[in-house]
């Protein structure tokens, strides 16, 4: 069998570590075509669970992935699901997970939700050490703008489905939520953090912007005061769940910490400071406010209002790729 890109990575990822990424499903095959999705719009529209791959295909691939990194002295802390389309419409995925959890390794998968109801779908899930679920709106009509999902499928039934789920799931459990200029406004993202304070478990709750070219070119990332403002309220309806901004600056993961620039950048790639913070990190480390001002001068952060306070976010840095790059 010809593994070109059944296995990815690893990848340095601010979630997970350093994340060996597999492809379990063939390139859109997906229930959702976001809008915002950097692979492109769907190409096959499906909420049928399939095989695509054997369990033996894919533990080959891995064995032979690990002895490699291992052997360049690298390091694998996950092996991610996270592939072209939907990984929950594979109906291996149970069998995967189980297989790969065998190795010593530890699984985490990144999935839409879209199928969370189905409790095949879940029982698969439960087996993972760590599981992403997406809850990038909950009006009806703002799901299907953003995320424009397959027809048959039924936005409270998912809510629900996600809520069941937390209630039985014991690995780490997070969320993400992509946020999108002209279509989240505040209101919606407060109706947003509500509903994810109703979880009765949940580790981790990301807020994205799309950071990479998107299916359609009307996507642009909301303001650097709207996202500021969406992880102030997730703050502070999320209580003990942590929440951390994923803005997609490119680089920062990759830093040492050997400079106070770095330092700064690698904080608010996950969440903002608050200037009274920034400022008193910045007099410990002997530099005066003119360092910040620099750094805002030169679009390395942004200085954004709320609530009568002042915070400093890492501004989304749009990759740009070539075609079929």
């Amino acid at each position: 069998m010809n593994f070109e890109g059944l296995l990815f990575g690893p990848v340095p990822s601010r979630r997970l570590g350093f994340s060996l990424g597999v492809n379990n499903i063939p390139r859109k095959i997906c229930s959702y075509s976001c809008v915002y999705c950097q692979i492109g719009r769907t190409i096959n529209f499906s909420i049928k669970r399939q095989e695509f791959y054997s369990t033996d295909d894919i533990l080959d691939a891995l064995t032979r992935k690990i002895e490699e990194v291992r052997t360049g002295g690298g390091r694998i802390d996950y092996v991610t699901f996270v592939p072209d389309g939907e990984p929950t419409l594979d109906v291996n995925l149970g069998k995967h997970i189980e297989a790969i959890k065998s190795t010593g390794m530890k699984v985490a998968v990144i999935s839409n939700a879209s199928l969370i109801d189905n409790e095949d779908v879940a029982s698969d899930l439960m087996d993972a050490d760590w599981v992403s679920l997406k809850v990038d709106a909950i009006d009806d009509v703002k799901w299907k703008i953003i995320d424009r999902p397959h027809g048959s499928l039924n936005h409270s039934i998912i809510l629900d489905g996600i809520r069941k789920f937390s209630e039985k799931y014991h690995g780490i459990l997070a969320t993400e939520t992509m946020l999108v200029d002209g279509i989240q406004d505040l209101g919606e993202i407060h109706i947003i953090a509500e509903y994810l304070s109703s979880l009765r478990k949940l580790d981790l709750a990301y807020i994205s912007v799309p950071t990479r070219p998107p299916a359609e070119e009307y996507v642009k990332p909301p303001s650097d005061e709207l996202i500021n403002a969406a992880f102030q309220v997730f703050n502070n309806h999320l209580g003990n769940t942590k929440v951390s901004l994923l803005t997609g600056y490119e680089g920062s993961e990759f830093f040492t910490g050997e400079s106070l620039e770095d330092e700064i950048l690698n904080i608010l790639a996950v969440h903002p400071m608050r200037e009274d913070a920034l400022l008193e990190v910045i007099e410990r480390s002997g530099e005066s406010a003119e360092f910040v001002d620099h750094m805002v001068k030169y679009g390395k952060i942004s200085k954004v209002p709320y609530m009568g306070k002042f915070f400093y976010i890492l501004p989304p840095k749009i990759e740009r790729i070539k075609p079929n790059s």
